[in-house]
């Protein structure tokens, strides 16, 4: 199966930094998030959008980080996410964050989500707009 990717840039923005002059550990989560709206935008179909209009949501199940080095106000961070295939209703994605001025391991990182419908039960079924996105991309 081909490895599915997105990659895109964010600069540290002030709210981001803590008391060491560091990106604020949790702040890597909203990368992430980031990461994953980006993904949406390039493989048309699979984005929050997409789920909203189909009135089913994908809230976070498991969420796994890893930090290596620190990022700092104004760097500007690369984020690479990729979609891993799993069956079930679910998605899954891992992710890394370089820095971009020398290419620096930052962060990496698991998620996975859960199909919820819009009464918030959780779906065993693979939703059908998921099926559709998965036959052309995978």
């Amino acid at each position: 199966m081909k490895q599915i990717e997105d990659i895109c840039r964010i600069q540290v923005r002030f709210s981001e930094i803590d008391s060491m002059k560091r990106m604020w550990h949790g702040a890597y989560v909203s990368y992430f998030e980031d990461g994953r709206e980006s993904f949406g935008r390039h493989y048309p179909g699979i984005g929050y959008a997409d789920m909203q209009q189909a009135g089913i949501y994908a809230p976070m199940y498991d969420l796994h980080i890893k930090y290596y080095a620190p990022l700092c106000m104004n760097d500007v961070a690369i984020i690479h996410t990729y979609y891993i295939h799993k069956p079930g209703a679910r998605l899954d994605f891992h992710y890394k964050i370089f820095r971009e001025s020398d290419n620096t391991l930052c962060a990496e990182g698991d998620s996975i989500q859960l199909f919820i419908d819009d009464k918030g039960e959780l779906m065993t079924d693979v939703p059908e707009y998921y099926k559709t996105w998965q036959e052309k991309y995978l």
